[in-house]
């Protein structure tokens, strides 16, 4: 949530900042003119029941003075100002409904150094990095040799990923791992969650369940309410879509502790998502599912930590790649492309041999204060006393189902068989998936 105050005192450069983000003109212009109707009606109200006072006073000393005839006059006066109140009242919760839901569909406002653009071709490349020593694998840019088979093709050959019955089972973007499928899966996001221990992530176990109200919170809803599984009696539940949702609902309408600054946590979750939009567009394989695991950092610093805390963030996301020596690059998203209630965003994206290019595999972002706001995150300065809201900060670390696809493409070798890399052989068990081990 944008805070209102400074979308009244800034409006001309609050409006661009909207239009940068795809926002149209003129949508500031109706919220901050209902916004000044709800603040005209609220001072209305506030003199209505000023005189509704003082005519309580005239009833009490028109009585005291056995004046019946003022007294009656009075108590007339004290109804036609009640029934005023009532209709202002009525009036002014209509007006900040339609003010809160406008203020609700506005995404955050992005920092100065983000991109300006309206989609993902102004996105900027920040730096990129692939192995010194592949050692045998095709390098990222390199020609795909020929025997080089798609992650879904290589693992559904070797019988570890199973497309059809997970569609016979729940339908198209479902599937089962099997053998040394589910074996990878579990020691990919293992890898992961220790990793980030390491880096000092407190990790959380979390519901899969949360109210419309977390996600309202996380500006989840109500702008993308079409792209979520909804359940429970009158769909009062959502199945979350990220663990970012339950991990920073975990402090929701809090004061934390100073001294708990910065504080991060971690969290492996499936995530459920409708891929609303999504047809047509990555049909086979692990890259666009309605259900998959994905390991989630979050941070909540003080304001004027918070970027650093982004780098730091996104090198913890890079330093999982770098160990498991996937070919990768990192990119600053354009205003445009930028996810709702991000301040920043950089997304790491891995190399896919049989695709000839990046994709996606981590998103890291800073919402600021946007996330804190809608979830009433505070913490008291030790300085000045007051209650500041907390920015928080998210990231993948990464999505698991997207890493154990790279890995089937950048370690598959020409025999069929894929290498294990190396950090993961503890959690694994073995150096090689072949036939002869897949289950």
């Amino acid at each position: 949530m944008l805070d209102i105050k400074y979308l009244r005192n800034n409006r001309d450069e609050a409006n661009q900042r909207l239009i940068d983000r795809n926002v149209e003109d003129g949508v500031l212009d109706k919220l901050l003119a209902d916004d000044e109707k709800r603040r005209s009606l609220i001072r209305k109200a506030e003199q209505l029941k000023a005189k509704r006072n003082q005519v309580s006073d005239q009833i009490g000393a028109a009585k005291r003075a056995k004046d019946n005839s003022a007294a009656q006059k009075a108590i007339s006066d004290m109804q036609t100002v009640a029934d005023q109140i009532k209709d202002l009242d009525k009036q002014l919760s209509a007006i900040e409904e339609s003010v809160h839901t406008q203020a609700a569909h506005l995404p955050n406002l992005a920092d100065p150094r983000v991109p300006v653009g309206p989609d993902d071709s102004y996105n900027v490349e920040q730096r990129k990095w692939q192995p010194t020593d592949l050692q045998g694998r095709p390098a990222a840019f390199s020609k795909t040799p020929a025997w080089l088979k798609a992650h879904f093709e290589i693992g559904e050959d070797l019988g570890i990923l199973d497309f059809q019955r997970g569609a016979k089972v729940s339908g198209a973007r479902f599937l089962y791992y099997v053998g040394a499928g589910a074996r990878l899966e579990r020691a990919v996001y293992n890898f992961m969650l220790d990793e980030h221990r390491r880096e000092g992530y407190t990790e959380l176990l979390t519901p899969y369940m949360v109210t419309n109200e977390s996600m309202y919170a996380t500006g989840q809803f109500p702008k993308f309410v079409d792209d979520a599984y909804e359940v429970g009696k009158n769909q009062s539940m959502t199945m979350i879509p990220t663990a970012e949702v339950a991990l920073v609902n975990w402090r929701r309408d809090e004061v934390l502790d100073e001294s708990e600054l910065p504080l991060y946590i971690t969290a492996l979750s499936p995530a459920f998502r409708q891929e609303a939009g999504a047809a047509g567009k990555d049909t086979r394989g692990l890259i666009r599912l309605h259900q998959f695991n994905k390991v989630e950092m979050v941070k909540f610093t003080k304001p004027e930590d918070s970027y650093n805390e982004l780098e730091k963030m996104t090198v913890d996301a890079e330093n999982i790649l770098q160990k498991l020596e996937l070919p990768y690059h990192v990119i600053r998203l354009s205003t445009g492309d930028m996810g709702f209630g991000s301040a920043m965003t950089y997304d790491l994206e891995v190399w896919f041999p049989t695709q000839d290019k990046y994709r996606e595999i981590s998103s890291v972002s800073n919402d600021e204060d946007f996330q804190a706001r809608r979830g009433h995150i505070q913490y008291r300065d030790s300085k000045t006393g007051k209650l500041r809201f907390v920015h928080t900060l998210n990231g993948s670390g990464l999505a698991v189902g997207r890493t154990v696809a790279a890995i089937l493409e950048n370690y598959q070798n020409e025999d069929g068989t894929i290498t294990i890399p190396e950090v993961l052989r503890p959690y694994f068990g073995e150096d090689k998936i072949s036939k002869e081990n897949a289950r």
